[in-house]
């Protein structure tokens, strides 16, 4: 989900770079986009009826945009090696801090998002569980992960690669269902349609909602120096991939909203396990329950592991303490892995009153809320990009354009408590930045 800051500290020795050509780089965007939403984005969405459906299609066209800007950056400064890169260079340094920040700040409440949303499909596939709290559940999943990436990049590369590989099978299952029924059974469609009447406000809230499962639309630029010819193989994975998990995502979360009743929908821990139980036979929900936690703890694993390494990244940048950089024996950044840690656990504790869809969808909300700037300076900074380039591109202020207009609007749906926690962090943060700068380390280093 995240794009990799400019580093003194190089990554990878030279013959390393370039290794990434456009099929792995697409692959990127749809592995890291791809995560535990989706499989419980289903339950949050139910509430809003068609306008999640209509919400949908504006979240696909708003993230068709914002893919287009980071590829016009990436192929118009493809040396900038991603986001805080791209922002740093035409606004400046503090709003790339900002913008960095609340990307960070992201990571440890994606983690948080992750557990909850895992221990849903935990319960439902291990009955016994359903009596421990679920807060608790959620912090032993994050610090399980913790643990295990202190171990180094080679052991959570290791995890990663397992999960992945079996994180499209659930979702294929669930589109080879809605699609069996569709041609056996086009009755159930009918049978279980929502009820909540269209209007502006559900369809804003509904759209914020679907974009968190499309977070991750610039993660083609996280390996910038590694990407062969960056200029023109970013670009094109970066639009590919994200129209990819839009088709892929928008499907998925469809089949239950049209098959299962809506106030049903709505109350589940784990709406596809309800799916198969409802449609399939007693029972096959627990199988496709199995590839989901799956799917959700090599999402937690992945970003733990990104966690870790951009906190460190952040520290070799003069954004964070120097101490934060520092790794262990085994290569791991020890002291970054701990602190995401404790702040993914102190963000599950205060769900602990919440149930699982309602602590999940605020999370999400939340989530959604703290990666806008991003998407929002990125989007100007291709509009103050326009007029330095020459011969001057037409495409560039108008897609910069639409991208901070579907940014801004995304701020409108997330309502006002998720804004002010943005606004709250987002003034957390400045402190440390000022500091830094007194200290004379916050300077940007020359590439």
């Amino acid at each position: 989900m995240h794009g990799r800051l400019e580093s003194t500290d190089m990554s990878g020795p030279d013959h390393e770079r370039g290794q990434l050509g456009f099929w792995m780089s697409t692959a990127l965007v749809v592995g890291n986009t791809i995560g535990m939403g989706i499989f419980v984005l289903p339950a949050s969405l139910a509430p809003y009826g068609f306008n999640a459906l209509i919400g949908w299609a504006v979240t696909g066209i708003g993230c068709v945009v914002l893919a287009w800007v980071f590829a016009r950056l990436a192929q118009l400064m493809p040396e900038a090696d991603g986001p805080y890169g791209y922002i740093r260079r035409t606004l400046g340094q503090t709003p790339g801090f900002l913008a960095i920040w609340g990307y960070w700040v992201s990571f440890w409440i994606s983690n948080a998002a992750l557990a909850i949303g895992v221990v849903g499909y935990l319960r439902a596939l291990l009955p016994p569980l359903a009596s421990a709290p679920p807060a608790l559940l959620a912090i032993a999943l994050v610090w399980s992960f913790v643990v295990i990436n202190l171990f180094g990049v080679r052991t959570g590369g290791r995890v990663q690669v397992l999960t992945t590989t079996l994180k499209l099978m659930p979702m294929a299952a669930v589109m080879g269902l809605g699609l069996w029924l569709l041609f056996t059974e086009p009755a159930a469609y009918a049978n279980s349609l929502p009820t909540t009447p269209i209007s502006p406000s559900g369809i804003m809230t509904a759209s914020t909602l679907a974009l968190y499962a499309m977070l991750g639309l610039e993660s083609a630029t996280v390996p910038a120096s590694r990407v062969r010819h960056p200029g023109r193989t970013i670009p094109r994975a970066t639009i590919a991939g994200t129209v990819l998990t839009a088709v892929i995502t928008m499907a998925v979360s469809t089949v239950p909203m049209l098959l299962i009743p809506q106030r049903e929908l709505a109350q589940s821990q784990a709406p596809f396990v309800a799916l198969f139980e409802r449609y399939v036979s007693r029972g096959n929900g627990r199988w496709l329950a199995v590839f989901v936690v799956i799917s959700g703890l090599g999402a937690l694993n992945g970003w733990t592991l990104l966690a870790g390494e951009l906190t460190r990244t952040m520290a070799a940048n003069g954004l964070m303490p120097a101490r934060f950089a520092r790794v262990n024996r085994r290569g791991a950044p020890a002291l970054a892995l701990v602190v995401v840690g404790l702040l993914a656990s102190a963000v599950s504790l205060m769900n602990y009153s919440k149930s699982l869809v309602a602590g999940f969808t605020l999370l999400t909300t939340l989530v959604t809320a703290v990666n806008l700037p991003l998407y929002l300076l990125c989007s100007l900074a291709l509009i103050a990009l326009w007029r330095s380039v020459r011969p001057m591109p037409r495409d560039l202020p108008w897609f910069g354009v639409l991208g901070a207009g579907y940014a801004a609007f995304s701020f409108v749906g997330v309502g006002h408590e998720p804004l002010l926690w943005v606004l709250a962090l987002a003034a957390a943060g400045l402190p440390l930045y000022a500091l830094m700068r007194l200290r004379g380390s916050g300077a940007a280093p020359n590439k």
